[in-house]
């Protein structure tokens, strides 16, 4: 077993996986109608997916980014600890972490998506070989 296998999408985990994705909030719904089937530059994302003990709401593997919507909970001390700790967990990993409040989805998808989008990385430029005449 790889270390991907080890940490991502843990089978211990695929009962919650699956509950969070049939139980998402709006806001949640809203972003994957435009994350889905690689609309969003051509990038795949996942729902629900977990890299370690954490689910995250959307991820992009190969840009190793993950997005994250947060309600209200999470502005209390306890959960903004616990985000801290999350977020460096996933760091340590070549995780990038973004996060937009709930909100924002409904006020601003635009920026939403474009923010998402400036944290792609740029496409590497062809290599062309030189051939012999």
């Amino acid at each position: 077993m790889d270390e991907y296998e080890q940490i991502h999408n843990r089978k211990e985990l695929k009962q919650f996986r699956k509950d969070l994705r049939n139980n998402g909030t709006p806001a949640e719904a809203t972003l994957w109608k435009y994350l889905q089937r690689k609309q969003l530059e051509g990038r795949k994302f996942r729902r629900q997916h977990s890299i370690g003990n954490y689910i995250l709401d959307f991820y992009c593997p190969s840009e190793k980014l993950c997005v994250e919507l947060d309600g209200s909970q999470h502005y209390e001390e306890e959960r903004l600890k616990y985000d801290e700790e999350r977020t460096a967990y996933l760091n340590s990993l070549d995780t990038k972490v973004i996060r937009f409040e709930n909100e924002m989805v409904f006020e601003d998808l635009e920026g939403v998506l474009e923010s998402i989008k400036n944290e792609f990385q740029p496409p590497l430029a062809p290599s062309f070989e030189r051939r012999g005449t």
